[in-house]
């Protein structure tokens, strides 16, 4: 019989980081989110940084935030881990009887243990200003003795923080007072320095003789290797505030680059993506829950890509594979169109194969195949595919095997359909306004003329799709479709029966998916999201090189 086992409480946790032998370290928090960023990094516990707290709320470190305020923000940090938090506690936030009610109100909020340091309230933080006035010693002493007098939890742990050098006292008084709160009843000390150099810890820790576990902070002495504190037998170590500060330099730069540019275009490949932060909410996890526990509703969009022709104009490139395949940098196009929908948190995605379907690989996707790819067009494709299966109530985004493009493109789509569901058409589709400036000029592009064009002034106004046409008007041109078109769930079984109609007629063997979006225009069926830049047509040599810089 196997016998389950037990995961320790937090309180055991941090306990057991504090007494083991080996060295551990705690990485600074200061919400939720940097609470599940340092635990994913692998650290075995968490600081909740005074510091880092009140910069995150924009006030000082002096204890401008009342206690209740931290509580809360300390309560959302410990539901976000599974491992145990140390919050920096100030000075008790008052007397011993403010420290009673502080040790019961964390302990209901799960979190491990509290800091406390021995100044005066409102604290001072320990890097400005030099020789800060301690608090008394004895009365730090009766602090410390009704915080583990008001526990529940054996294992609640209780460090005191010794800011004898911090306020020039030198390594006597650390000593002395360290000696006192280990007595009152202190679980660990904390030793603190200001110095660029160890030496303060070094010369305690030589001293101090084991008589309880020591944590440090390295905020300033940063160059000393952890090794040494190995020997002199640390057993904590804080980064006290590094998701904070390296936060700060990465929104400042950001901050600098969109007031200089006005644009997101270059930015969105350097930032988290938002699907991440979906992540890092539990966002996957409410999906599941979901499913289990409320009816079956509508969910993410399906992707089809029709990706079954050649390519000729690419010559030798297409001559083992189809253009979907071309390699763009280190990835087969279709990869790369695949981490789009993917970004955009779409995972059923099939592709429409022809020529030379065996080369077409890219895992994880389901496939369906236009075996008659070399005398049918687009529209047949895009039958095979709306044929294949039951697309369900999530709606269909349909794209070209060799048109790249940026997610937020697909955020465009589905929220235009999801904020406007009453006045809402059967298919939207992006337009790109800078038509002028597109490679596809002298080929055959999609023109676009439309009931509105692009107004600024106008920009939510209800556009609809009058004609599609290489053969437009300059004057009549309003933009270029991107290639890409969603169709909302509600409109699919529609759209499938007019593909199969339009399919079974011999004028449109050979016809592309802008006859289709010409019959649906008719009807007024078709709503324009105009958007600018951002994409590519992959359709010749000069294209696959544009493409790896994209």
């Amino acid at each position: 019989m196997t016998v389950p086992t037990m995961t320790p409480s937090k309180t055991t946790a941090l306990r057991g980081l504090l007494t083991s032998d080996t060295l551990a370290f705690l990485m600074e928090a200061h919400n939720g989110l940097s609470a599940k960023v340092a635990e994913e990094a692998g650290f075995q516990g968490l600081w909740g940084s005074g510091l880092s707290i009140s910069a995150s709320m924009g006030v000082r470190d002096n204890n401008e935030m009342s206690w209740t305020q931290v509580l809360d923000l300390v309560e959302f940090m410990s539901d976000a881990v599974t491992i145990p938090l140390l919050l920096d506690g100030d000075t008790g936030y008052g007397n011993f009887n403010n420290m009673r009610r502080l040790v019961q109100k964390l302990e209901t909020r799960g979190v491990a243990g509290v800091c406390i340091e021995d100044k005066l309230f409102p604290k001072t933080n320990s890097f400005i200003g030099e020789g800060q006035p301690l608090a008394d010693m004895d009365e730090f002493c009766g602090k410390i003795k009704a915080g583990k007098d008001a526990q529940t939890d054996d294992d609640f742990c209780l460090v005191a923080r010794v800011e004898a050098f911090i306020a020039g006292r030198g390594l006597n008084e650390a000593l002395r007072r360290a000696g006192a709160y280990r007595e009152a009843g202190a679980d660990a000390v904390l030793i603190h320095s200001a110095l660029s150099s160890p030496d303060e810890i070094v010369s305690f820790m030589r001293e101090w003789g084991g008589r309880c576990p020591v944590v440090i902070v390295p905020t300033k002495y940063y160059a000393t290797p952890a090794e040494l504190y190995r020997e002199l037998g640390v057993s904590l170590v804080i980064w006290a505030n590094h998701l904070l500060r390296s936060a700060i330099s990465a929104m400042q730069a950001t901050a600098r680059q969109l007031h200089e540019t006005q644009s997101l275009a270059k930015l969105e490949q350097q930032v988290a993506s938002v699907s991440e932060i979906f992540r890092l909410q539990g966002v996957p996890a409410l999906e599941d829950a979901e499913r289990r526990y409320l009816p079956e509703t509508q969910g993410a969009p399906s992707a089809l890509v029709l990706a079954a022709s050649r390519g000729d104009q690419l010559r030798e490139l297409t001559e083992e594979k189809p253009k979907a395949m071309v390699r763009i940098g280190d990835r087969p196009l279709l990869a790369h169109i695949v981490a789009s929908y993917q970004a955009a948190g779409m995972r059923d995605i099939t592709v429409v194969r022809g020529y030379r379907k065996e080369a077409v690989d890219v895992p994880d996707l389901a496939y369906v195949d236009n075996d008659d790819y070399a005398d049918t067009g687009e529209l047949h494709s895009l039958w095979k595919g709306l044929a294949s299966r039951d697309w369900g109530a999530g709606g269909l985004v349909v794209s070209y095997g060799d048109v790249l493009f940026r997610k937020y493109v697909l955020d465009h789509l589905r929220e235009l359909d999801q904020r406007d569901v009453r006045d809402a058409a059967d298919v939207v589709i992006p337009v790109d306004t800078q038509w002028r400036d597109s490679a596809n000029r002298g080929r055959e592009a999609d023109y676009v003329a439309c009931s509105h064009p692009y107004s600024r002034a106008h920009y939510s106004r209800r556009v609809l799709l009058q004609k599609m046409s290489a053969d437009l008007p300059q004057n009549g041109i309003h933009g270029e479709w991107m290639g890409l078109m969603y169709i909302s769930g509600r409109a699919l079984p529609g759209v499938r029966a007019l593909v199969q109609e339009m399919n079974g007629e011999a004028a449109n063997r050979h016809a592309k998916v802008p006859a289709l979006l010409n019959r649906l225009a008719a009807s007024g069926r078709v709503r324009v999201v105009y958007t600018s830049g951002n994409w590519l047509d992959v359709d010749s040599l000069d294209d696959v090189v544009n493409a790896a810089a994209f």
